[in-house]
């Protein structure tokens, strides 16, 4: 049998702040796109999305059947999180046992998921856009690991226990870590379903 990523193309991105998970423009929106930063092969498409508002590690590939891999609930996602204020432990066990939302008008009740109080700031690169001056207060950073995605999920679901999120990165995917990209940087997996241990 043919082995197929001989023949598709995979790729991670930086997504920065700002920038759609998309490559074509919406009306009346003009923000940057992924083929902004980088020549990608015909047919490459995102695998999932990112907000515009949020940053961090997006995949890419030529090949549909790896996009549907990736989005399934057996691979983990997990996302640093800034939160407005000093993040509780009674607020990180309510996000790890699960937290109502509201997803498309309806509540939800989201998966249990991992939480955990980083003891310092991660390094990560300037968002490039000023989250909010120090006088308004502390601010936390946490670490969230879930394996569902609805939209704005994250931030719901620090809305939802006290803490708004400032800046939200996601840094993994399954085995694929965002590592020392930057904001923009983008870089080939040859080796995508070994690293996601599909």
């Amino acid at each position: 049998m043919e082995n197929t990523n001989q023949t598709h193309h995979h790729f991670k991105i930086f997504k920065p702040y700002g920038c759609l998970s998309q490559f074509v423009q919406e009306k009346m929106k003009n923000k940057s796109l992924l083929g902004d930063f980088y020549d990608f092969p015909e047919n490459t498409m995102a695998i999932g999305r990112l907000d515009h508002d949020s940053e961090g590690l997006l995949l890419l590939t030529t090949d549909g059947m790896t996009s549907h891999k990736v989005r399934n609930k057996s691979i983990e996602k997990e996302y640093y999180v800034q939160v407005d204020g000093v993040i509780t432990q009674e607020a990180i066990s309510k996000l790890q046992e699960g937290v109502e939302i509201t997803v498309n008008g309806s509540k939800y009740l989201t998966l249990p998921c991992k939480a955990f109080a980083l003891g310092s700031e991660p390094d990560l690169p300037p968002r490039g856009k000023n989250i909010r001056h120090p006088k308004h207060g502390p601010t936390s950073w946490i670490s969230i690991t879930i394996c569902e995605g609805k939209k704005r999920q994250i931030r719901k679901m620090t809305a939802a226990v006290g803490f708004p999120t400032l800046r939200l990165v996601r840094v993994r995917i399954g085995e694929i870590y965002i590592n020392n990209l930057m904001p923009g940087d983008v870089e080939s997996l040859p080796n995508i379903e070994d690293v996601l241990n599909c």
